[in-house]
Order: C-alpha cells, then structure tokens, then sequence
C-alpha cells in the first residue's frame, strides 16, 4: 500500500504554527442514538500552520457542542509526511480525519485508504468552487473535502513601478509586458526576478493555455509536452523572462527570488504572498513599498491561470468512526469556519462566496480572483515520480530559454517523463 508520493506545496509557510496535541484515546467506533458520540474522540491529524488559535477553539467547541464527543488536533509536520500518512492509513487505527496536499490525494485515493464522501458533497458540497474540488475526486468519486488554497501572484516595488512613471497595476498581459518594458528603459532596476525554472509558474501559464501535461495513450498516461498549447504557454514564459537577469538554469529557490527582491532593484517577482514575509526579513524597509496584484491574463475578465496548492480533508477508510468524522467535516467546513480560516491565516475558502473574508489582506485579495480559473499538475498517482530531482520539465524550460525551440525541448524529456510515468508506486 505504500507510495511514493508528491509533495505539498509550501502553503504552511504563509500560516503560522500550532502546538502539537495528544495521543490516542483507545475508544471503539460510531454508536447510534441521540447522544451515540457522547464518550467518543475524534483525531485529527492536521499540518504544522493549517490549525490558528481562534480557529482551532472555536471549531472545537462547536463541534463537542453538537455532537458530545471529543475533538483532538495533533499537529504534524510536512517534512516526511508522505511516507506518514501512507503508513497511518494502512494500519488497523488510523487518524479518523488527516489533512492531505491536494495534488497528493489521487495518490491516497488510489491504495484504498480514503473514504468516499460523495454523500457528503451532496449534502454540503453544491457550491464548493470546482476548481478547488478537482483534487479531492478521484475515478468520479468524492475522497475528500477541499479545505482552504493559495496561488501565487505578482509582488511589486511600488517605488520602481512610480520611478517609471507607471501609475496602475496591469489587467491584462500585453499590459503587463509595456510596464516591465517601462521599467527596462526608465529605470535602473531589473524589471522582473524571474529564473528559468519556476516550474509551478510555468503551471499556471499551461493550466491558463487549456493544456495538460498528460495525455492517455492506451490505458497508460504519457508525456504531453509536445503540445502547441504547453509549448504557447513556454513561450509566454519565455518572454517574461526576457525582462529578467536570473539565470536560465535555477528555480525560485536558488537563490531565494524574495531575497533578491528585497534589495529594492527589482520591479516584481511572481511568487506566493507569504514570500513578502521573506522580502521584509531580509530588509525592513521594503515592507512600505510592497504591493500586489492578480497575474494578468490574456484579457482583463480572465486572470491568469494559476497552480493553485492547499490542502483537502479526508476521512480514512479504516476509522471505526465514520460518521463522527463526516460531523467534523460538516463543522470544520461550514460557511462560518471556512470564513474564520480564511480571515485567520490568508488562505482562500472553499466558496468563491466566502472571498470576502480576505479583505484587508493584499496578498490574499490578489490571489483570490484566478482561483476559479486555476489548476493543478495531473491528478493522477502516477504523476509523483515526475517531479523527482531532477525535474525533466525544469530541464526542458531551461532548454527553451537557451534556444530550442518548445517541440525540440519536449523530444529531449519526454522519454524521461514517460519512464517515470510508468514507474509502479
């Protein structure tokens, strides 16, 4: 039953952490009757950052309220949680809730350790945003809940952006392009900090050109890079980097884009919001010249699209209490607990109707428009090993960026991609 599975994205780095709660309690499963839960606990397996203070409280409280029983929260953390959570579902107790990434629940889903859920969609999921519900439905079933989500944006230095006499942020991409270009000739900074492998940027750029990185060939999935549309969306990439000075040959990472920004010579960068955090770490006095905006896509009512990383909740197969979690579930994922969360940690909700909550927080504010128009990598188990270091799509960008063209880069990977693809778990 064990795989190996893809990573979350650093969501949790934009949350703040959470003490670590107790052990198991030894109670038996669901009992029928109108205090049936009275007696019982329900754990909860959530990542360090997911679970803020009020939030926590509160969801307790209501929770125990309704239904008698006992909630317990134990914090876990991300690093090694794959292999965690892949052992803790095939054993006979499992956790009854675990807080899974959303690109790692297909692969969950596929060695038989999630719950199906479809009732529960039905019964409170007919407005979750559909974008953000795609993970957690797995061969037409529901096998989890989508909980809360982040994509990135663009993080701008309003001082370079005035210095270059720009007085508006951009709503569509060709605009976006004439400022970077005003920046380029009015001022002495580095328009945009863009190396050639952000990867997840890239993402965006395929989900935002109706691409798939995948296609089915026979009853097995292989590469589908060789597509016009990946290599349209290369190419758009391929011009953005043009405004920049990172090397062609490293991610976001190495070194770290916020770093760079930080020392007020650049005019954006396309990253998560908690990066700013970084961006101020390393120089305080950036924080007053720090703003945002939703990448811009093709047209001004579409933004462009975006991979969005987050985290589902899921019930485990092997929990004895079944409809007690399904009741945390109903609780956790109310109108009023995902508002909570999303005002909370930054974070958006489940329900383009609960955006609301972000106001105040320019980062989240950005980043909660593309959210109904974003994606994910494929939602298939066999897609973890594809991300592997080294990354065969990072050296295909790399390749398009020192001069190959998209098809020829493609033909240079695309055995790779394909031995992974085929690679058992």
């Amino acid at each position: 039953m064990k795989r190996k599975l893809i990573a979350a994205v650093g969501v949790a780095g934009m949350l703040m952490s959470v003490a670590a709660c107790g052990g198991d309690d030894g109670d038996s499963g669901d009992k029928t009757g109108a205090d049936g839960f009275k007696g019982q606990t329900l754990t909860v397996w959530a990542m360090d950052g997911s679970t803020p203070p009020g939030w926590t409280k509160d969801v307790k409280a209501a929770f125990e309220k309704k239904t008698g029983a006992k909630l317990k929260f134990e914090t876990q953390q991300w690093n090694g949680i794959q292999q965690k959570i892949t052992t803790a579902l095939s054993e006979d107790s499992p956790p009854d809730v675990v807080e899974v990434g959303n690109t790692q629940t297909p692969a969950y889903a596929a060695t038989g350790g999630l719950a199906d859920l479809t009732d529960l969609k039905a019964e409170i999921g007919a407005d979750w945003t559909e974008a953000l519900n795609a993970s957690s439905v797995f061969d037409g079933k529901q096998y989890a809940a989508p909980w809360y989500f982040a994509n990135r944006v663009v993080i701008y230095n309003k001082k370079v952006w005035a210095d270059a006499g720009i007085k508006d942020t951009p709503k569509t991409r060709e605009e976006f392009f004439a400022d970077l270009k005003a920046i380029d000739k009015k001022t002495d900074a580095e328009p945009i900090y863009l190396p050639g492998q952000n990867w997840y940027f890239f993402d965006g750029l395929t989900i935002g050109q109706g691409a798939d990185l995948v296609k089915k060939d026979g009853d097995k999935y292989v590469s589908n890079l060789a597509d016009p549309k990946v290599g349209k969306a290369m190419e758009i990439y391929k011009k953005y980097q043009s405004f920049s000075k990172a090397p062609k040959d490293k991610d976001e990472a190495t070194p770290q884009q916020a770093e760079v920004f930080a020392k007020g010579k650049v005019g954006a960068f396309v990253g998560m919001g908690w990066e700013a955090g970084t961006a101020i770490a390393a120089n305080k006095k950036i924080e007053k010249d720090i703003g945002y905006f939703t990448i811009p896509g093709e047209t001004a009512d579409k933004p462009e699209g975006v991979f969005l990383g987050g985290s589902n909740f899921a019930v485990a197969a092997g929990s004895k209490k079944q409809e007690l979690a399904k009741e945390f579930l109903k609780v956790a994922l109310s109108d009023k607990f995902e508002g909570a969360l999303a005002k909370e940690n930054g974070v958006i909700p489940n329900k383009e109707s609960l955006q609301s909550h972000l106001a105040g927080n320019g980062a989240a504010e950005a980043a909660a428009p593309a959210a109904a128009g974003g994606g994910t990598t494929p939602l298939i188990p066999e897609w973890a090993a594809v991300e592997n270091d080294p990354n065969p799509i990072k050296a295909y960008m790399t390749a398009v960026l020192k001069g190959k063209s998209p098809a020829d880069a493609a033909e240079q990977v695309e055995s790779e991609i394909n031995k992974r693809l085929a690679q058992s778990s």
